[in-house]
C-alpha cells in the first residue's frame, strides 16, 4: 500500500514514466498485449468506484451540458475530421492513414478519460457520465460515418454494441458494489493509494498498445516523429476547439470536456473491425498514444491554475 501510495503522489509524471516504460520494454508489451480489454475494464470500475454520486445525481438531473458534450464529440467532431481531411486531401493522398485519422473520430472517448481526469484534479464525473452515454450511442454512429466518409470497414454494430454494453454494466455493478463495500470516506482517504492502481493499470494498457513502437522508432525515425506530430496538433485542436465550444459553461468544466474529447478510444474501434487496418493505420494508433500520457503532465498546471482561481468564462 505504501509503494502504491508513493505512485499515486507521482500522478502527472507517472503517467509520462508510463509511456516511457512502455516503449523501453517491448518484450513485456508482447506478453501484456492479450490483457488489454482486461486493463480497460479495471480503469473503468476505478473510475465508477471514485464516482460522486452526488453530483452524478445533478447531471442526470440538469442533462443538458452532458447531452451536448456527447452530441459534440459523437457527431460534431467526426463530422469535423471529415472536413479537415477532404481539405487537406488525406482522403485521396494516403487512404491508410485517413483511415486512422476517421476511426479516431468516430470512436467514443477513451475508457481512461475519468481516470486522467481525476489524476489532474477535473470534473471526473463529467467526464464519465459523457462518456458512458458517447459510448452507448458509439455502435450506432460509427457504421453510419464509416459509410458516408468512404471507409472499407466491417463494423458489426450488433457485436460492437453487446460488448461495449457489457464492459459498462460489468464495470458499473463491480465499481458501485465495491465503493458500497468500502465506504466513500474510505474512497477519498485512499485517494492517493487508488491513483497507484491507475497507475499500474495503466502501465498494462499502454505496454499492450505500444510495447514494439520503439523498435519502429529505430527503423523508420521519420514516419513515426511524423505521425507522432500529427497526433499531438489533432490533441491539441481538439482540446482547445472544444474549449472554445463550452466556454459558457465554465472553464474547468470546457477543460474536462475538452480534455476528454481529444482522448480517443482508436483501440476499441480497431478491435471491432477485427484489426483488419493497414500498418500505417497500426502505427498512427500507437502515435496517438503519446498526447494521452503526456497530457496529465502537460496540461497539470493549467488545471492547477483553473483550480486556484476559480475563474469564470
Amino acid at each position: 500500500m505504501a509503494v502504491l501510495a508513493w505512485i499515486g503522489r507521482q500522478r502527472a509524471r507517472a503517467v509520462a514514466a508510463v509511456l516511457v516504460l512502455a516503449i523501453l520494454t517491448p518484450p513485456l508489451g508482447a506478453v501484456l498485449k492479450p490483457y488489454l480489454t482486461e486493463a480497460v475494464i479495471v480503469l473503468l470500475c476505478i473510475a465508477f468506484l471514485r464516482i460522486d454520486v452526488t453530483a452524478f445525481q445533478i447531471y442526470l438531473r440538469r442533462p443538458r451540458l452532458v447531452l451536448a458534450a456527447s452530441v459534440w464529440t459523437m457527431i460534431a467532431v467526426p463530422i469535423l475530421f471529415a472536413l479537415g481531411c477532404r481539405l487537406f486531401g488525406v482522403n485521396d493522398g494516403g487512404p491508410a492513414l485517413y483511415t486512422g485519422l476517421m476511426l479516431q473520430a468516430v470512436a467514443s472517448p477513451m475508457m481512461a478519460a475519468p481516470a486522467l481526469a481525476a489524476l489532474m484534479g477535473l470534473d471526473g464525473t463529467l467526464v464519465l457520465v459523457t462518456l458512458v452515454i458517447s459510448t452507448v450511442a458509439t455502435p450506432l454512429t460509427a457504421p453510419v460515418f464509416a459509410a458516408l466518409f468512404g471507409l472499407d470497414l466491417a463494423l458489426s454494430p450488433t457485436a460492437l454494441g453487446l460488448k461495449l454494453m457489457a464492459i459498462l454494466a460489468g464495470s458499473a455493478l463491480v465499481g458501485l458494489l465495491l465503493r458500497r463495500v468500502i465506504g466513500s470516506e474510505r474512497v477519498v482517504g485512499f485517494r492517493d493509494e487508488i491513483d497507484g492502481i491507475n497507475l499500474v493499470v495503466m502501465f498494462v494498457f499502454a505496454s499492450a498498445a505500444i510495447g514494439e513502437v520503439g523498435v519502429v522508432f529505430l527503423e523508420q525515425p521519420l514516419l513515426m516523429s511524423g505521425l507522432v506530430i500529427l497526433a499531438f496538433i489533432v490533441f491539441a485542436l481538439l482540446l482547445i476547439v472544444t474549449t472554445t465550444v463550452f466556454a459558457a459553461s465554465g472553464v474547468e468544466r470546457a477543460f474536462a470536456v475538452g480534455m476528454m474529447t481529444s482522448q480517443r478510444n482508436m483501440g476499441l474501434m480497431i478491435a471491432g473491425v477485427g484489426g483488419a487496418v493497414p500498418e500505417l493505420t497500426w502505427l498512427y494508433f500507437a502515435a496517438a498514444q503519446f498526447p494521452i500520457h503526456l497530457s496529465p503532465l502537460l496540461l497539470r498546471p493549467v488545471a492547477r491554475l483553473m483550480e486556484r482561481r476559480k475563474v469564470e468564462f
